[in-house]
């Protein structure tokens, strides 16, 4: 019984977090996958694999959403992702090519990292305060 309820309010939760806060979430879910990896290193085991496949699809999708045309993101916005999101495939390849759990650690802490970023709320512009009239 506990663990149905435990899943419906996961699932709740799911589908009610803002979108910012689902990619916070999904980076973080891959953050931990990758640090699990390193943590229990074995560099042919399915982990690793799998933490690293998790990694580049969630960056796929993220550099292919922000960089389109119509995303209405800042130009030097859609070009820093378009920038992490080569960083990732890049290093992702290094470590498929020769496997060290301290190279999945620049991966962890750029998910850890702009999950934070999305967490932070923007500030919110503050209407202009009237002038009083002169007298």
């Amino acid at each position: 019984m506990h663990s149905a309820a435990a899943s419906a309010y996961a699932k709740t939760a799911r589908t009610t977090q803002s979108p910012r806060d689902l990619e916070a979430s999904i980076l973080l879910k891959a953050a931990q996958q990758l640090q699990s990896a390193c943590d229990n290193w074995q560099p042919d085991g399915t982990e690793l694999g799998t933490a690293l496949t998790y990694n580049r699809k969630i960056w796929t999708i993220l550099a292919t959403s922000a960089t389109e045309p119509d995303n209405p993101l800042p130009a030097q916005i859609k070009a820093n992702i378009a920038q992490l999101a080569a960083v990732i495939f890049q290093r992702t390849l290094a470590i498929l090519m020769e496997p060290a759990p301290e190279k999945l650690a620049l991966l962890v802490r750029i998910n850890r990292e702009v999950a934070s970023g999305l967490r932070t709320q923007p500030a919110i512009a503050q209407p202009a305060m009237a002038q009083p009239a002169a007298a």
